[in-house]
């Protein structure tokens, strides 16, 4: 009987608690969703820019081995791709800069064009998301032999840029640097 008991009063209870919070749950607008989506690209750039910093200037040459990116070109990669596969999502048109090779560009190795770099790209993607029609997010777009929503390729981009951030952690580690704190 205590047992009845107790189980009754459980399932009360959880059943309370269930139907509060769905009564207090509201939907978000598209709008909200895009506030969302750039707030999350401003912290990304500053996160980014947090790991552009900590590595020294002279380290940006810098490979854990020979057959992978430097610091550098990893950093130009992200920047490169952000530009891409954003003006993909979302059609704008992408910066000039991009019919170039940044990554193999001598002059596009230094910190500072690195940051120039990277930074512009973030601008481009907070951009290209503010100025993106929320109503076409769901339709289907291809890239190479993917197919997705704009929606789901804005995603992308941002995984992409938050995996090749995170390969530069340990650049900065084997200088014998704590990387920045996750934001």
């Amino acid at each position: 009987m205590k047992r009845r008991i107790v189980w009754a009063t459980l399932c009360l209870s959880l059943s309370c608690i269930i139907f509060s919070s769905e009564s207090k749950s509201q939907s978000l607008s598209s709008e909200e969703i895009k506030t969302i989506i750039v707030k999350d690209w401003e912290r990304a750039k500053a996160y980014t820019v947090d790991y552009l910093n900590a590595m020294p200037a002279d380290k940006y040459s810098f490979r854990p081995v020979d057959s992978i990116r430097s610091f550098a070109q990893q950093m130009l990669h992200l920047a490169l791709s952000n530009i891409f596969l954003m003006s993909n999502a979302t059609s704008v048109k992408p910066l000039s800069f991009m019919q170039s090779d940044l990554e193999r560009s001598p002059t596009a190795q230094t910190k500072d064009s690195v940051m120039y770099y990277v930074t512009t790209s973030y601008d481009f993607c907070v951009n290209a998301v503010r100025s993106s029609d929320v109503n076409k997010w769901g339709e289907k777009t291809k890239l190479f032999s993917f197919e997705e929503t704009r929606l789901a390729f804005m995603m992308k981009v941002f995984e992409h840029q938050a995996h090749h951030r995170g390969q530069t952690t340990i650049y900065i580690r084997l200088q014998g640097i704590r990387p920045p704190p996750e934001r």
